[in-house]
């Protein structure tokens, strides 16, 4: 159809502020396709040519057809570009030619094309190139805005064609004959664009060229090509995240569908820059803020530029209020639109920069913390791995990383704050000063300045308490990681109860400072709530009374002013506070790295080669500098020692003598106070008494970072006695070893960690008292085949107890009192009737001697047999033991899937007060928002005319309306406080009560360190946090919704525009939830391997170092850190992601509102209205993205509390009181055992371990146990205790079925000794008597019965004297005997002995045991033992072998039959115990 050309011009039809509003689109996009260009270019330099036109996003093409098609479908578009660049270039001529008409809009349609042209020549070079599919998104961008402008304006001409109109529809787009011509060209650019993003088929074409056994992980990680690889467009608006978001939707992500962080992020990165400026600073003061400002500056001043422009960007609105408030107040019918739409244009791009800067400075921040954390989470870890690790604790170093480096990072996005702040007020004050002029200024900024002034006490307040909140949760924690580590031990005694309690005290501190913190933050928050009003109050009660005039602009320009004021000073609370909270957590850092400084090793000093491998020169060395009263053995070495290369030392002495000190000054563990250095020539191995095991498996255990050699492997598993072990377990070697070996026997720890050192095929090993914790014929193997056949040719120094493996060690340093009193050859040494050495073996034969009568008959019959038993076997270990020990693997941290529930809200919403408070707040929050839009418009109405309403009832009214809304204000900020602190209590009693009754089971497999992270992260983001989050959210959703409800007064469509963002904004927030939700937990569970690798290398930090395995230890502790920056990175992005989206739908509504108010009449809406409409739509996005912010925040962080409640509802075990059922006092009466038919297996899957068992402890009497490991001896007794319980028949104690009372009444009512020593940080008193039930004379008097009150008299605080964490400052013997002193203060019916005396000397064994004999004499004693000696007096003895009962008679008649089970380990203990140098020359001797 032809349409004459003069229909439709001369002239442009329809109004004329449609098309400046086109004309100013169009010259955007002419900008962004000339930015592109230069962008992609530079890009293109700097990455040296790489060609892709597509950005990083895009997609590859292999295949001929696809690119013959790609050929073909780009050359359309360019011929269809270029025919509607002519076409307008064409009518731009003829109007000019004919009309003498230069038409803006014609002109840029012209220009914008003409560039869209040449860009996509450009594109399509680039595209063609690189085989890729995308076109540049600006591009398409542009395509698709033009084709629906042109579908729009030739619809509307058909219509007014069809309809015979006079006019067309005004807010339509009208046509001309450009449009109709183009219309086609761009339909078929749309379809060429639509076949070339078909050309390769999504998640197909990138894999083709892959393996086809490729794992999942690796393909989706090469996907997901992240950040560092993404264009500036990608950057800009987070596109680079989309692939994640797909593959979230997908799956549940893991760490390998996640790309990897940038360089500048990675620990290593960081941490070299950290140490490089402490290096530089190291003598200045302050040292760590000035590491941290020179390692991350330029990414803050680049994220300050970006802060800067933000913070111009939002004062373009308030600064132009007036102006649009005037245009809408004085315009008539026949007044242009253009001013206002040119005004709207202007809003609507200042609020879009706004947006985008705000995000990508906000993103900015982000990356700057991760580097923060990464770096000082690192720096700790080496501080951690230099330091003497009697030092350290765990629990400070669990709040350090958990709390202080977190805050630390946390300030990055708060630093800009700082200097904005100013920036802010001096451009308000330049906003105030144009409109209400001098004298009003000068009044808000006072008023300013008090309120700002007002909050230093309150801030000094918040510094004072947080510091307490601090101090009492290092307390809280260092305890709770303690107990954990020894819960078996507190369970067994019945003592838990009692350490919850001391938990709970703690954790009352800690809420004390923490309600005077929240009350403090409380008011805080109401004083800056009301600044704004307080600041108008005073700025508009100076014009009132200066009769300065007032108009409804000029108001709702100052309230627009204070409003976007308000947000910076509302934040100011926050930002003191987090200054207040930087300053401890730098402070605490600092002192950490500081005053361990003293503590720092002196590195040994390796020797030329030679023949000698240590030289100990004389000296002195201590356990610590600090207090020197405190009871920690010294080391003073009196003369030279020269140990020669090859040579076995074997260091011996009483309990507490030296020996472990000794070995550790060796290794310079011990810091030396005096003397020269002890020298070492070679690479050393270490074995410490108290085995140190990793998580992981047994072959990592073993090989400890080194190569694996099979055939080397495996002559060692066999010398260390561990073959057997690894053939009966189902995974062999490669079985999972949990948290500190507690999966593991104590005998398996030790062979474990000698066989470590024994692989590392080291020159020098330390071995402290490697024989204690296995059996006789153990011992011997390990004694024969691994010190004198594997280590051979190697220089030996152990320790030990058994005297019987003296007679082959080149060198015998005899310890007593720290120093070494004897030096020499063992047969030297024995020479010496009145030596230390004679004294100790006298007291070893007489034990030996209650063996031997039964032996001497038949040794000529059984030796042959036995020794050839002791060379071919190693631990008889049954099936079904390692089905119990070690099939019970560490359980993986469970998470949970999906959003985080509505009962996980429900419950923490009525943890307090059921609930009862939130309507209230909720109300206030309400009256609050409506009392401030009331007192707005009021002003606003009343200013519009002067003559409407005096100038005293205008503020007089006004401070009404504000002071009552800072009422509510005040309310729902105490209201809130009150609610936090209970909520917060409620959960921490839960889940501690709940932890501390499950059963020991649950601490086998649950490393503690997952327990530590919800009592530490979790625990402090309910106190001060996510209350405040989930209420932030609530709030900030009213206020939107307020804002949106005041909008759509001007026009009830308005309410449907915003429906309709709201359903988009919905719909993108569902999106990004999978993905963030599932980041989001990531979170947590990336952050307790961190936890658990410092607490595991802090502990076994001398091993370590001795074995020079510190960088592995540190490469691993980065790749941990760097997989936990990696979760924190995307998840912040993704947050961005959605925010800029959501953004920009908020700002086109806006757009449209203030079109909608251009375009209506002067007597439709009320200009005081409109004016307010603008002003708190200028508010819009702030709004909006606080509640963007809050709501994924808040899933976030709710996931904190969901990890509480999980464990919240841990099964617990039996009941501690049956009420219906409790024993009588007097309860056991003779303490008479009786074993029903006993059967016990430890998973309904698992084999029986006891089978059937049936028989009967008298009462009164010594019960020994014994039988190989593995027999079912442990088992035995935790079934006693109801460790576990019988799968089959009863337990009886004098008459009582022990499973029908409560744990507490029996555990309280037995007593044992465990195999591994347990004391807790405190003194000796509460160490010896947790329960405060004795007197000092009733302690004291046990004290002497041990053999401990003349060590404990050397320190003058006597009962008092501390005693460090785990005991460190006793030695492993002292602590046995410090148990033993426990058990006897308690005097109970039945005692339990489980190897109670495996690490003290045989005189002091002696000792103890007269000392039990004596004090137990109405006591059934029951004696699980290794030394035969211990059992041997015993009224039975118990014989065990593969969870059945073999021999159970008195010890004399098992020994008087020479094929008795009991009878053979009586022969081989003698015989391992009784070589000719240990008893011949012990005569020669005397």
């Amino acid at each position: 159809m032809a349409i004459p050309m003069g229909s439709i011009s001369p002239g442009v039809l329809g109004p004329v502020n449609l098309y400046i509003a086109l004309a100013l689109v169009n010259v955007a996009f002419a900008f962004a396709l000339v930015a592109w260009v230069l962008i992609h270019t530079l890009k293109q330099r700097r990455s040296g040519g790489g060609g892709g036109g597509g950005g990083g996003d895009a997609e590859l093409i292999h295949s001929d057809r696809a690119k013959r098609k790609l050929r073909v479908s780009s050359m359309v578009i360019l011929v269809c570009s270029v025919v509607i660049s002519m076409t307008y270039v064409g009518f731009c001529v003829y109007r000019y030619w004919v009309h003498r008409i230069v038409d803006d809009d014609t002109v840029s349609w012209a220009v914008s094309w003409i560039f869209a042209f040449f860009v996509s020549c450009y594109a399509r070079n680039t595209i063609l190139e690189g085989g890729r599919s995308n076109w540049p998104l600006v591009l398409i961008l542009w395509w698709v805005y033009y084709t629906v402008f042109c579908s729009l304006s030739v619809s509307s001409y058909l219509v007014f064609l069809l309809r015979k109109s006079k006019e067309q529809p005004p807010l339509l787009p009208q046509t001309n004959t450009v449009e109709l011509v183009s219309l086609p060209f761009s339909l078929v650019i749309s379809v060429s664009v639509a076949v070339i993003s078909c050309t390769v088929e999504p998640g197909r074409s990138r894999h083709l060229n892959k393996p086809l056994l490729q794992k999942e992980s690796e393909s989706l990680c090469t996907d997901l090509e992240g950040f560092d690889n993404a264009g500036f467009w990608s950057r800009l608006t987070f596109q680079w995240l989309n692939p994640l978001f797909c593959a979230g939707r997908k799956q549940k992500l893991e760490l390998g569908h996640i790309p990897r962080v940038s360089l500048s992020e990675r620990a290593e990165h960081a941490s070299s820059l950290f140490e490089e400026s402490l290096r530089k600073q190291k003598f200045g003061p302050c040292p760590l803020p000035k590491a941290i400002s020179f390692a991350i500056w330029r990414s803050l001043a680049k994220n300050g530029v970006l802060a800067g422009i933000n913070t111009m960007a939002s004062y373009t609105g308030p600064f132009l209020i007036t102006s649009f408030v005037n245009f809408l107040s004085y315009k008539r019918e026949d007044t242009s639109y253009r001013f206002g739409l040119v005004l709207a244009f202007i809003f609507f791009s200042s609020k879009t920069i706004e947006s985008l800067t705000h995000r990508q400075w906000y993103f900015g921040a982000q990356k700057i913390g991760i580097r923060v954390r990464a770096g000082l989470m690192a720096l700790i870890y080496r501080k951690c791995q230099s330091i003497k690790y009697a030092g350290l604790s765990n629990g400070k170093i669990v709040n350090l990383i958990n709390v202080d480096v977190e805050r630390i990072g946390d300030f990055c996005s708060y630093v800009h704050g700082i200097w904005l702040l100013p920036v802010q007020v001096f451009l308000a004050l330049v906003i105030l000063y144009i409109n209400l002029g001098a004298a009003p200024s000068i009044a808000a900024l006072s008023s300013t300045v008090i309120v700002m002034v007002s909050n230093t006490p309150l801030a000094k307040m918040q510094e004072r308490h947080h510091s307490k909140i601090m101090e009492a949760k290092d307390a809280r924690m260092k305890v709770t990681s303690e107990t954990l580590k020894s819960m078996r031990v507190l369970k067994l005694h019945s003592w838990e109860l009692t350490f919850l309690k001391k938990i709970l005290r703690l954790r009352e501190t800690e809420r004390s400072a923490l309600t005077k913190y929240l009350y403090i933050c409380s008011a805080v928050a109401f004083l800056f709530w009301t600044s704004p009003t307080l600041v108008s109050v005073a700025t508009f009660g100076v014009c009132v009374i200066l009769k300065i005039p007032l108009s409804a602009g000029t108001v709702l320009s100052a309230l627009a002013t204070f409003r976007i004021l308000q947000e910076p000073i509302y934040n100011l609370p926050e930002l003191v506070s987090m200054i207040a909270q930087t300053k401890v957590a730098i402070d605490r850092v600092q002192e950490f790295l500081e005053e361990e400084d003293h503590k720092k090793l002196l590195a040994y000093q390796s020797m030329n080669p030679s023949d000698v491998a240590v030289e100990i020169e004389a000296g002195e060395y201590a356990w610590g500098s600090g207090d020197q009263t405190l009871i920690k053995p010294t080391v003073k070495i009196s003369e030279t020692i020269k140990i020669m290369e090859g040579f076995k030392v074997a260091v011996c002495g009483s309990v507490g003598s030296g020996k472990t000190s000794l070995l550790c000054s060796m290794l310079g563990e011990i810091p030396r106070t005096s003397g020269a250095a002890i020298r070492i020539n070679g690479t050393k191995a270490y074995v410490p008494q108290s085995a140190w095991i990793q998580t992981g498996t047994v072959r990592e255990n073993i090989l400890f970072g080194r190569k694996l050699n099979s055939a080397f492997y495996e002559n060692v598993v066999e010398s260390c006695a561990m073959k057997q072990d690894i053939e009966m377990w189902s995974d062999g070697d490669l079985t999972v070893v949990g948290e500190r070996g507690m999966n593991l026997s104590g005998g398996q720890k030790q062979r474990i960690q000698l066989a470590r050192a024994v692989y590392s095929d080291s020159d020098v090993y330390f071995l402290d008292d490697p024989f204690s914790a296995v059996d006789a014929h153990t011992g011997t193997h390990l004694y024969k085949k691994c010190l004198l056949q594997m280590l051979s040719g190697k220089t030996v120094i152990y320790s030990t107890h058994q005297l019987e493996f003296l007679d082959a060690a080149d060198l015998v340093l005899v310890m007593k009192d720290g120093c070494i009193i004897q030096s020499g050859k063992y047969e030297d040494l024995i020479a010496d009737p009145e030596g230390e050495l004679v004294r100790q073996l006298s007291a070893h034969r007489r034990s030996l001697n209650q063996v031997n009568p039964a032996q001497e008959d038949r040794t000529s019959t059984t030796k042959p047999h036995q020794a050839s038993q002791i060379e071919v076997m190693e631990e008889n270990i049954e099936d079904h033991v390692k089905n119990r020990k070690l099939a019970k693997k560490t359980q993986d941290e469970e998470s949970e899937t999906g959003r985080v529930k509505w009962s996980v809200y429900s419950i923490f919403v009525t943890y307090a007060y059921k609930g009862a408070l939130v309507p209230v707040i909720l109300l206030c929050q309400v009256l609050f928002q409506g009392l401030q839009m009331a007192s707005n418009y009021w002003i606003a109405w009343a200013t519009e005319d002067d003559l409407r309403i005096s100038r005293e009832k205008l503020i007089g009214v006004f401070i009404l309306l504000s002071g009552a809304s800072s009422i509510f204000i005040l309310g729902r900020a105490l209201l809130l406080a009150t609610i936090a602190i209970k909520t917060a209590q409620h959960l921490f009693h839960d889940m501690i009560s709940s932890v501390f009754h499950a059963p020991i089971s649950f601490f086998e497999s649950t490393p503690s360190s997952r327990i530590l992270d919800r009592s530490s992260t979790d625990q402090s983001r309910v106190d001060t946090d996510i209350p405040y989050r989930l209420a932030g959210l609530v709030f900030a959703l009213i206020q939107l919704l307020s804002v949106i409800v005041l909008m759509s007064q001007v026009a009830w469509q308005i309410f449907v525009l915003f429906l309709l963002i709201l359903a988009i904004s919905m719909w993108y927030q569902a999106y990004y939830i999978t993905t963030a939700r599932e980041l989001a937990r990531m979170v947590g569970i990336r952050k307790a391997p961190i936890l658990h690798h410092f607490s595991e290398s802090v502990t076994g930090v001398a091993v370590v170092r001795c074995f020079n395995q510190e960088d592995r230890f540190f490469r691993r502790c980065l790749s941990l850190i760097n997989n936990y920056s990696c979760i924190v990175f995307h998840n912040s992005s993704c947050m961005e992601w959605l925010s800029v989206r959501i953004n920009f739908l908020f700002n086109l509504g806006f757009f449209i509102v203030l079109v909608v108010l251009v375009s209506l009449p002067r007597s439709v809406v009320d200009p005081s209205l409109a004016g307010l409409v603008a002003t708190y739509g200028l508010n819009l996005n702030v709004l909006q993205a606080w509640v963007i912010w809050n709501l994924c925040n808040v899933e976030n962080k709710m996931i904190s509390v969901e990890r509480i409640l999980q464990f919240t509802n841990i099964a617990s075990e039996a009941p501690l009181v049956i009420d219906d059922s409790r024993p009588t006092p007097e309860w056991p009466y003779e303490g008479k055992i009786e074993l029903q038919d006993l059967s016990i297996r430890y998973a309904p899957s698992l084999p029986v371990i006891l089978k059937e068992i049936t028989c009967t402890f008298p009462g009164d009497k010594k019960i020994g146990i014994v039988g190989r490991t593995g027999s079912g001896k442990s088992t035995l007794i935790q079934s006693l205790f109801r460790v576990v319980e019988p799968s089959g028949g009863r337990i009886l104690i004098d008459g009582v079925d022990i499973c029908t009372i409560g744990l507490q009444d029996l555990r309280s009512r037995l007593s044992i000794i465990p195999q591994d020593p347990t004391l807790f940080q405190g003194n000796i008193r509460t160490n010896l008597d947790p329960l405060e039930e004795h007197s000092d004379q009733e302690i004291w008097e046990v004290l002497n019965k041990c053999h401990l009150a003349e060590l404990v008299r050397q320190d003058p605080r006597l009962l008092d004297a501390p005693v460090a964490e785990d005991g460190e400052n006793w030695s492993v013997g002292q602590r046995q005997l410090a148990c033993l002193a426990r058990v006897l203060l308690k005097k109970r019916r039945i005692l339990v002995l489980d190897e109670a005396t495996a690490s003290i000397d045989t005189a002091t064994d002696n000792l103890v045991q007269r000392t039990i004999r004596e004090e137990t004499g109405n006591c059934t004693v029951i004696t699980v033992a290794h030394r035969i000696p211990t059992v041997i007096d015993n009224d039975l003895v118990l014989v065990l072998d593969d969870g059945k009962i073999v021999e159970y008679d008195s010890p004399k008649l098992l020994l008087e039959n020479k094929f008795s089970s009991f009878s053979k380990l009586a022969a081989e203990f003698v015989r391992r115990s009784s070589s000719d140098s240990c008893h011949g020359d012990l005569s020669r001797g005397r």
